[in-house]
C-alpha cells in the first residue's frame, strides 16, 4: 500500500529540514522517495500541518520490578485514573505509574513511538522485557545496570585488566538484551548494604576498596571500546543532596574526555547558598556541558503534582523516605547486585525546595546551548509522569507562560533563580532535535528519528497552535511503521513495536569464571540468566532489531 502525506510543514533535523513544505511517501512501513508514476492508495492532506518523526523518550521507567512495586503501593492512583476497555484498546489504569497497556496508548496519543527503560537489572531483565513486551505501539529497549554488581567490584578489587572487563560488559549486554549500559550511584547501591549511608566520588566502598570514579572510568572505557553507540548512562553520586553540583562537575572532569551521558541532571545540580542552604547550580553545570563536548544530558524536569519516585538507588531513596507522600515506602535488596527504593511524592509549588527544583530544570534546558546534547525527560515517574511532556514543552517554547508560572511559586524560590531573565524560547526545530533526531543519534538508531527515505515511517502530525501544550498533547495523526494508530489524539489501531538491542563481541571464555561464580553465589544458574531472542518474540508481540556496534 502506497500512502502519501501531502503538503505538510516538515521539521526533520536529521535531514537538515526546518519548516519546509514537503510530501512524504510511505510503502511497506518505510518512507520512500517520491515514486515516478504510481498513484497513492491513500492520501492525507496535511497543508498547514506540522510534521515530525515519531518522538523518542530516551529515559523512562516503563519496565522492571520497581515499577510493579510502585503500582502495588499506590492503589489509590489506579482508582483515580481508570481506562475502560474498547473494541480497540485493553482496559488499564494509573497516572503516576500507568499499567503497561495504558503506557503505550498514552505515549502514542502524544506522538511518541519509542521509549527506553534506563534501569534494566541483569538478573531481572527477563521480567522487564516481558513487561515492556506488553506495551502496545511503542518500540522498546533498555540500558542494563552495572557498577554495584558484586562480580564487577570483585574484578576491580582484583585489578583485572580492561579487556577482561570489556568482555564481561559485552557479555552482560548480550545476556540482558540491552542497547546500552547504565550505572546508578556507582558503587553506592552496594555500599549501602555495608551500612555506608553516602558515597562520594572519591570515597572507597568499605568492602571492596573501590571508588565511584574508578567504576565510572572503567565502564565508560568498556562502552567505548566494545563499540556501543550510547555512551555510559550515568546516575551520579549524591542525587538530591544540597551541594552535589560539585560532585557533578568533578564527574564531568574526571571522566577524562570519554563519552558520558549524565541522566536527570536536575537532581544533581544543587548548591548550598542562601538562607535555606539550597540553591541552583544550573549555570555552572550548563557551562560545563557547553564546554565538554563529550558530555550529553537529560534533565529529569520536576513538575508539580503527585507522582512516585522509583529508583535502583536504594541509598538515596532510604534517605528520602521521610518525605513520602502518602506516607508509605519500600527499600529493598535484589540479589546483592542492585537495590530498589519506591517513595511516593507530591511536588508542591509552595514548597521552597520543590519550587527551586522546578526552576533549576528549566534553567538547565535554557542555558545548555546545543539541543543535540540535551534531552527532554522528567525521569518518569520520578520528576513527573510522562503525560506532562506537552506542558513542559510549552514552558520551554513560551517565555511569557513560563514567567507567569514562575510568579506563582514560592516567593523565596523566585528570588533564587535567574529564570525570569532568560529570554530563550525553544523553536519547533529544537524540540524535534531533543525529542527525535538527537535521541536517535545518541542511542544509535540509524533508521528512526528522521523522515528521509529508508527510515521506518514513525510519523507524527500536529496542528500548529501558539498554545504549544495543546498542540503537543493531541496530534492529528500518528503513524507507527507506516500504520495509522492515532487520529485526533485517540488510539484508532494498535500494533506491536520492536525491541532495540546491540550485540557487541566478547571472548566466550568469560563464561568459565561466571559459571563458577553463579554456581557458588547466586540463586539463578548461568544458563537461565541469559535471555534468548525467541523469548522476546515468541508470543508474536514484536520483533528484535539488532543495531551495529561502532
Amino acid at each position: 500500500m502506497l500512502i502519501k502525506l501531502t503538503g505538510g510543514i516538515v521539521y526533520d533535523p536529521a535531514s537538515g529540514i526546518a519548516g519546509q513544505q514537503q510530501d512524504i511517501y510511505i510503502q511497506d512501513g518505510r518512507i520512500i522517495n517520491s515514486p515516478s508514476e504510481a498513484k497513492p492508495d491513500k492520501e492525507y492532506d496535511l497543508k498547514g500541518k506540522v510534521v515530525m518523526s515519531g518522538a523518542i523518550d530516551m529515559h523512562t521507567h516503563i519496565g522492571g520490578g520497581k515499577g510493579n512495586i510502585a503500582r502495588t503501593l499506590l492503589p489509590e492512583d489506579h482508582r483515580a485514573d481508570p481506562v475502560a476497555r474498547t473494541h480497540i484498546c485493553r482496559s488499564g489504569c494509573g497516572h503516576a505509574m500507568p499499567s503497561t497497556f495504558v503506557t503505550g496508548y498514552r505515549y502514542a496519543e502524544m506522538g511518541y513511538t519509542t521509549g527506553f527503560e534506563p534501569a534494566l537489572l541483569p538478573i531481572n531483565a527477563r521480567q522487564a522485557h516481558m513487561e515492556m513486551g506488553d506495551i502496545p505501539i511503542l518500540d522498546k529497549g533498555g540500558y542494563v545496570m552495572l557498577g554495584s554488581d558484586d562480580y564487577l567490584l570483585r574484578m576491580l578489587t582484583a585489578k583485572k585488566d580492561q579487556k577482561a572487563i570489556n568482555d564481561y560488559v559485552a557479555w552482560t549486554i548480550n545476556s540482558a538484551k540491552a542497547i546500552g549500559i547504565k550505572v546508578v550511584n556507582p558503587g553506592g547501591i552496594n555500599a549501602f548494604k555495608f551500612n555506608q549511608r553516602k558515597l562520594d566520588l572519591d570515597e572507597q566502598n568499605a568492602h571492596y576498596g573501590v571508588t565511584p570514579r574508578e567504576i565510572l572510568r572503567v565502564l565508560a572505557t568498556a562502552v567505548k571500546e566494545i563499540g556501543v553507540s550510547h555512551p555510559l548512562h550515568v546516575h551520579g553520586c549524591n542525587l538530591g543532596v544540597p551541594g552535589n553540583m560539585q560532585t557533578t562537575l568533578d564527574t564531568i572532569e574526571g571522566i577524562g574526555g570519554l563519552p558520558m551521558h549524565l541522566t536527570h541532571i536536575q537532581f544533581h545540580s544543587y548548591g548550598t547558598e542562601g538562607d535555606f542552604k539550597f540553591s541552583s547550580g544550573a549555570a555552572q553545570i550548563a557551562e560545563a556541558i557547553n564546554k565538554n563536548k563529550n558530555i550529553t544530558i537529560d534533565v529529569g524536569q520536576i513538575l508539580f503534582g503527585q507522582t512516585v519516585t522509583a529508583s535502583g538507588d536504594n541509598m538515596r531513596q532510604h534517605a528520602n523516605h521521610k518525605h513520602a507522600s502518602p506516607n508509605k515506602w519500600v527499600t529493598m535488596d535484589i540479589e546483592c547486585d542492585a537495590g530498589c527504593g519506591v517513595v511516593p511524592f507530591k511536588y508542591r509549588d509552595q514548597n521552597f525546595v520543590n519550587a527551586l527544583q522546578w526552576a533549576i530544570g528549566l534553567e538547565t534546558f535554557l542555558l545548555v546551548e546545543d539541543p543535540w546534547r540535551i534531552f527532554l525527560t522528567t525521569d518518569h515517574p520520578n520528576g513527573a509522569p510522562f503525560t506532562s511532556y506537552p506542558h513542559l514543552i510549552r514552558l520551554l517554547m513560551d517565555k511569557s507562560f513560563r514567567n507567569d508560572m514562575l510568579a506563582t511559586i514560592h516567593p523565596e524560590a523566585q528570588k533564587m533563580t535567574t529564570l525570569a531573565s532568560i529570554d530563550r524560547e525553544y523553536s519547533l526545530q529544537e524540540i524535534a532535535i531533543m525529542t527525535r533526531a538527537g535521541a536517535a543519534k545518541l542511542i544509535g538508531l540509524k533508521d528512526r528519528g528522521g523522515l528521509s527515505a529508508g527510515n521506518w515511517a514513525d510519523i507524527t502530525v500536529y496542528t500548529d497552535n501558539p498554545n504549544r501544550e495543546q498542540m503537543f498533547e493531541k496530534p492529528d495523526y500518528v503513524f507507527k511503521d507506516g500504520e495509522l494508530v492515532v487520529v485526533d489524539g485517540k488510539v484508532v489501531a494498535t500494533k506491536w513495536g520492536t525491541t532495540h538491542v546491540v550485540k557487541p563481541d566478547f571472548d566466550s571464555s568469560v563464561e568459565k569464571g561466571l559459571k563458577e561464580y553463579f554456581d557458588r553465589y547466586l540463586t539463578m544458574k548461568l544458563g537461565n540468566f541469559k535471555i534468548s531472542d525467541d523469548e522476546i518474540t515468541e508470543d508474536g508481540r514484536g520483533s528484535i532489531t539488532v543495531h551495529p556496534t561502532i
